[in-house]
Formats: C-alpha cells, structure tokens, sequence
C-alpha cells in the first residue's frame, strides 16, 4: 500500500528532525531546499523594485493611496469626510462573501477535523492568489473595522451590507472554531506564513509586551475613522502595495521589511499590530472548538514543545505549592483592586492628548493653517501658500464657520482620548489580571488566544504520526523514559 511522503521525526536531534520535516516550514509539495530564503529574498526585492519604478497604467496598476503630488497636501473634509471607491457590481459582492465563506468552512475543517497542514498551506496560497492580488486585498474583515466605526459614529456614512458581512464572518467563525481565519484565509496571515521560514521563538516577557500593540492600535484606528480623519488601516497596511503592484514607496519598503523580519520572527504584523487579530484572540478564548496538538489524549512526550514560532503552545505546570498561594492570592488582589486605578490614569492622560489627536483631523490642520496666515499677515509677514489654502479661499467658506468646527472637533477628541485611554488602562490591567493567574495543567495545550490554527505542531505529536500512519509505533521515535508508565503505546496494525 503506498502512503504519502511525510516528514518523521527523530526526537534524537532537533536539527536532525528539521532536516527531515523542515521544522514544520512552508511545505506545500515542492522541495526548494536551501535555495528557500534566497528565492524569497529575490522576490521581495523584484517587487519593491517594480513597484517602486512604477507599472503602465493599463487598469490593473492602482496607487494605495490617492495623493496630490504636492507633498503634505491632505484633502479638506469639508470637500469630501471619506475616500469612496466605486460601488461594486452587486456579484462581485457575493462573490467576494461566497469565498470567505466557504473559505471559513474548508480551514475549519482542514484544522480541526482533517488536521492538515498541506491543505491548510495550499489554501493560503489560494487566498494569497485569490483576495491577495487578485481583489487586491480589498475583502478585508480587519479594514472593515474602519467602515464599521464610521458608520456607527456618523449615521450619514452607510456601510455596504458586504463590508458588514465581511467583518462579522470570521468573528463569528471564531466563536465556534478558533482562528481558522488567520490560518489560511487571510491574505496578510497567508504571505506572513509563507514567509516563515526560519522563525525563532520571541521571549515570553517580550511576547506579553508587544502583544498589548494591537490593542492600543485598535483603539487609535477605531478613534480615526470614527471622526472621519480617515483610516489608519488601510492607510498603513504593510502588504496592500505589494498587492496592488504599486504605491507609496514608503509603504512599500516598510511592507519589505515586515517580510522579511517574518522569515526570523513568525508572523510579526499579526501578532504585534493587526488590530482584527486582537479582537479574534479574545473571542478564541471563548471559542467552542478549537485545534488540539494531539488528535487523542495527550502523553507529554515534549516533541511539540519548541514547535510553534508563535508561542501558542503552553506547557504542563505543577500546582501551586500550599506556601505560596496566599502570596498568589495577594497578587491577584492587589491587580484588581488596580484595574479601577489604571482605567482612570489612562482616561485622564488620554484627555491631555485632546490636542495631539485633533491634529489628525485634516480640518483642525486646516484651521490652524488659516489662524497662523491671519497672525504672520497682521505682522507684515509673508508665508508660502499651500493648495489648502488655496481650496478653502476658493470655496467660499467662512473663517468663523472653519473655526466652529474644529472647536468642536477638539471637544471631541478630548472625550474620544478619555475613552482610549480607559481602553488602553483596561488592557494593561487586564493583562496584569492574567499574568497573576496561577495555570493548572496536566498536558501541553495551545493557547487559544495566540494560536491561528496553523497546524505546524500537528506533525511534531508521535499520536498524530500514528494516526496518519507514518510510524507504526511511537516508541519508534519517543523515548522510553518519556513513554507514559500507565498505558500501552498506540501503534498501527
């Protein structure tokens, strides 16, 4: 009987069980060898490059971001609050909803019941292909975040039924099966797990540290867009260039340089910036299914321990010893009783940011453009114009009516920044809440907030090895002193 080539591992040597499997990397069924970091290396640089030189403009060549040529111009939002594309056709709507669905399903399935991780790999690259340069990253639940403040904050901004489906499909994926999203269905997760190809772990303390970034980042573009200063998103997004074959070189070598800080540290922008991927992670945690390392009961033979470049995989802990549960006990207290106290310190520094977050506003920049003209021509002083100003004397709008309103977009802002800045305590507490909350646990489990279902430890488990038939036994590559004492070893046969 054949059976399909699979790496094996040798618990012997990990570099020799790398060799053999590629450490769980960026297998999709053709063996590239050392040849790997080179060849992607090159294709970065070929994109860059032709993105930076610029592509005819034969329709499918589309800038990121709709620019003036002359530099620091920013649009009055008095012309217009929001860059509008052209509506879609109303089957491409469905289209773009129908992929995402079934996209959903199929790496639900692949993750948790197929448990595969060529089919979850081979969906990437399809979603790469397919919502990556093909739709031009434009079916984006994590941008849709934007569109859903707006819409919320302004009841004149309507936010397409699509774009609405699009970001609650995979929040509610997530409550039923993980993040089967990130794993294979997001074009950014897919280019950043392609790009994996030597990750090392992060240090857990640093892992905590930078994964309060997304948070921070969430509340920042949510703030954004709700005051129609535009959309932080998509403004910044590090792979939207590379899709679309052109843009702001800027972007494009940030982009670069996300990729390949990706080849040494497993995917960076999702797991320290993407704002979406915060919410997933939280929602996770309540998640009715999810990924399991072992497809049966776990034997805590510490194969799969350095397995995840993520750091989603949590290893077994002793119980609290009788001695130092009142000390954990004190902790634990003394965090909540500080929650309240960081909620407040934040609302209260993030009202002082009034004046910093206000000057997002194109039209609070607009307004001080025009108060400084009047204060240099009362002293006799000349200064350059600018396009702004220009537009703004052209419209026929008043000074007066300019000023009202960027007064009252600094009233705002001082409560939005009171409103981020309790965000922002609320995560630091929360986070210092869960760090002073002794685990229990027996066996090796993923971390459900961090894993995206990515299915690299499935080949590292010798229960998997079996259960696919590569190995008929796992004392074949187990250990004895880590084969459990209490029960018989699976096999084959």
């Amino acid at each position: 009987m054949n059976r399909p080539r699979r790496p094996r591992i040798v618990p012997a040597s990990r570099k020799a069980a790398d060799a053999e499997t590629g450490g769980g990397r960026f297998a999709v069924g053709i063996h590239l060898g050392k040849a790997k970091p080179r060849l992607l290396v090159a294709l970065m640089g070929i994109l860059v490059f032709c993105s930076a030189q610029g592509f005819p403009s034969s329709g499918w060549a589309e800038e990121l971001l709709v620019r003036p040529e002359i530099p620091g111009y920013q649009t009055p939002d008095w012309q217009t609050a929001y860059q509008r594309a052209a509506p879609k056709p109303t089957w491409q709507e469905w289209l773009d909803v129908g992929y995402l669905a079934v996209g959903l399903a199929l790496a639900s399935w692949l993750a948790l019941r197929r448990r595969s991780r060529t089919g979850l790999l081979l969906l990437a690259v399809v979603s790469l292909v397919w919502l990556g340069f093909w739709r031009k990253g434009c079916v984006c639940p994590i941008g849709a975040i934007q569109n859903v403040a707006a819409g919320l904050a302004d009841p004149a901004f309507l936010v397409p039924w699509s774009v609405l489906v699009i970001f609650l499909l995979p929040l509610v994926a997530t409550l039923f099966f993980g993040r089967t999203f990130c794993a294979a269905v997001c074009p950014l997760g897919a280019i950043q797990e392609l790009a994996a190809l030597r990750p090392v772990r992060v240090p857990n303390w640093l892992e905590h540290v930078l994964g309060l970034v997304p948070y921070v980042y969430l509340g920042l573009a949510v703030v954004w867009a709700a005051s129609g200063a535009g959309f932080l998103i998509c403004q910044y997004d590090p792979f939207v260039n590379f899709f679309r074959l052109g843009g702001d070189r800027a972007l494009l070598l940030f982009g670069a340089c996300v990729l390949l800080l990706g080849v040494f540290v497993g995917r960076p922008y999702c797991r320290f910036l993407c704002p979406y991927g915060a919410i997933l992670g939280l929602l996770a945690k309540c998640s009715k299914w999810h990924v399991s390392i072992a497809p049966e009961a776990c034997i805590n033979c510490r194969l799969c321990e350095e397995a995840c470049p993520y750091g989603a995989i949590q290893t077994p802990s002793a119980p609290l010893e009788p001695t130092h549960r009142p000390i954990a006990r004190r902790r634990l207290a003394v965090m909540l009783l500080a929650l309240p106290i960081l909620v407040a310190l934040g609302a209260g520094l993030g009202a002082m940011l009034d004046r910093a977050l206000a000057w997002m506003h194109p039209t609070v920049r607009l307004a001080e453009q025009v108060r400084l003209e009047e204060s240099a021509q009362a002293q006799g002083i000349p200064l350059p114009t600018t396009q702004a100003l220009e537009a703004f004397r052209a419209h026929g709008r008043s000074k007066g009516q300019l000023y009202a309103e960027a007064l009252r977009l600094r009233r705002w802002y001082r409560w939005a920044g009171m409103l981020l800045g309790a965000w922002v305590g609320l995560v630091v507490g929360g986070k210092l809440i869960h760090l002073s909350i002794y685990p229990h646990r027996t066996d090796y489990q993923t971390d459900r907030a961090r894993c995206v279902s990515c299915a690299r430890c499935f080949w590292y488990c010798p229960l998997e090895q079996v259960r696919r038939g590569w190995i008929r036994d796992i004392a074949e590559i187990v250990p004895p002193d880590r084969l459990p004492p209490s029960s018989p070893s699976p096999s084959v046969g």
